[in-house]
Formats: C-alpha cells, structure tokens, sequence
C-alpha cells in the first residue's frame, strides 16, 4: 500500500483539508471545486486558481482511469490531501489501485496504457506545467500517490536565505 511516509513540521502548515471520494468520473468536478475552495483564502489569480483546477483535475482523472480502469466502483476509492504552508499548496492524490509499473515512462508526454480509450497520454505533462514541483510515488498493485506543489501570490518561488 503507497504510505505518506513524511514526516511533516506542522509549525510550517496554516491549513489542511482531507478528503475521500469514490473512484467515479463524476467526482473529478468535486475535487476541482473543493481545491478551489480551500485555496480562496488566498486569493488566488484566476491564472493560479485554473493551473490547481487543471492540475488536480488530471491527477485525480488518472487514478480513476488508470488506477482503477474506470470501473466505476463505489468501493474504490480516491483520497486527497491539501496542505498550506504559508503561500505554498501541496496537493496528494492517492489511489490504491493497479499502480505503474515504470513511472518514468508513463510521466513521458504522449504515453498512455489506454489508447483504445482515445487518452492523450498527457495527463503527467500538464501536472508537470501547471503546477511548480511534481513527485510520483507508485508501486505495482499497490497504488499511486502524485504530490504537487504551487506557489500561490506574487512572490518568488525559491526562499532566500540571505
């Protein structure tokens, strides 16, 4: 089972949210919207706000598609974890579903293992453009975790520590 093993100083975090939904297409809008919701306290530009959208719309798109091949079985489910530090959003979506066998290979532009189901194969690529920092964790038969992060304000992304 994919684990979130990181340990986490929670003298950094100002908010946090979890949220777990069934494996079904229809929730995708959910997770779009209650993203949207959480980062509204930090008035987002609608640039920043589409990117999160987009982004987690792709992630949570490609567990059920790819983690669980779309059956749309209630019992399958999709977990979400949002996190404020301060300006920073960290974004986990986690499935325990089929897992990928070679991550480096399913996040290269364009490859999909469901061409029958006319998938681009982009879903990792807009994750990648769209938000700041990506890491997937996966393991075969055991599921999937995509952790993004997104600057969210004007400032720079990179802390000085001058």
């Amino acid at each position: 089972m994919i684990e979130v093993t990181e340990k986490k100083d929670y003298r950094l975090v100002t908010n946090e949210m979890r949220l777990e939904f069934a494996a079904v297409s229809d929730n995708e809008s959910f997770a779009r919207m209650a993203v949207s919701a959480f980062i509204a306290p930090l008035n987002p530009t609608l640039e920043e706000l589409s990117d999160v959208k987009t982004a987690v719309s792709e992630a949570v798109t490609n567990a059920i598609i790819h983690g669980y091949g779309n059956r749309g079985c209630i019992t399958d489910r999709v977990q979400m974890n949002c996190e404020l530090k301060g300006d920073i959003l960290e974004v986990e979506i986690i499935d325990r579903g089929v897992g990928i066998e070679d991550v480096d290979r399913a996040m290269e532009p364009l490859f999909t293992t469901r061409p029958e189901w006319e998938r681009s194969g982009m879903g990792f690529a807009f994750m990648e453009a769209f938000m700041d920092d990506l890491e997937v964790v996966s393991e075969p038969e055991q599921g999937t975790l995509v952790r993004m992060y997104k600057k969210i304000g004007l400032g720079g992304w990179i802390v000085s520590e001058e």
